[in-house]
């Protein structure tokens, strides 16, 4: 799963909220795919029946079974995440990208070891596998990779 915004407050009284976006432009949702939201540990699915833009990094969206104020509290600071799968053509973009680990610097990606069914970024002589369950976000703009190693990793 990948993280793509997080709730920041309810919007009105219909159940809309407002959302940061991570690294993603409200156009590049797919409205006929789910979301996720986290609740006691499972990803429950929500669809985006509508979203508005608010400046570049926000945006007001409905979901179904949202309906009023109170639905729209009760998912306040939860994260809305995708089933995005990563592409194995996309995993070259990623040299010279900073690498994050929870926002803390690890290091520069200088390339990819393709180790089948566990492709690997390389930073100097340290390889750090590159699975979904990781990605936290990705800003192609600033080209950073941010993501959520298990301690001792690296």
């Amino acid at each position: 799963m990948l993280q793509i915004a997080k709730i920041l407050r309810s919007n009105g009284t219909d159940g809309g909220v407002l959302v940061g976006l991570y690294d993603i432009a409200p156009e590049e949702i797919n409205l006929k795919e789910p979301v996720y939201i986290e609740f006691d540990g499972l990803p429950v699915p929500f669809f985006i029946l509508d979203i508005t833009p608010k400046g570049t990094s926000k945006a007001v969206i409905h979901l179904n079974d949202v309906v009023n104020l109170t639905d729209a509290e009760e998912l306040t600071g939860r994260t809305i995440m995708t089933d995005l799968e990563l592409e194995d053509e996309a995993f070259e973009d990623f040299t010279g990208w900073t690498v994050l680990d929870n926002g803390k610097e690890v290091g520069v990606c200088t390339g990819l070891e393709p180790i089948p069914g566990n492709p690997c970024l390389t930073i100097g002589e340290i390889l750090i596998p590159l699975h979904e369950d990781f990605i936290i976000g990705v800003d192609s703009e600033r080209r950073e990779l941010n993501l959520d190693l298990p301690q001792g990793l690296y």
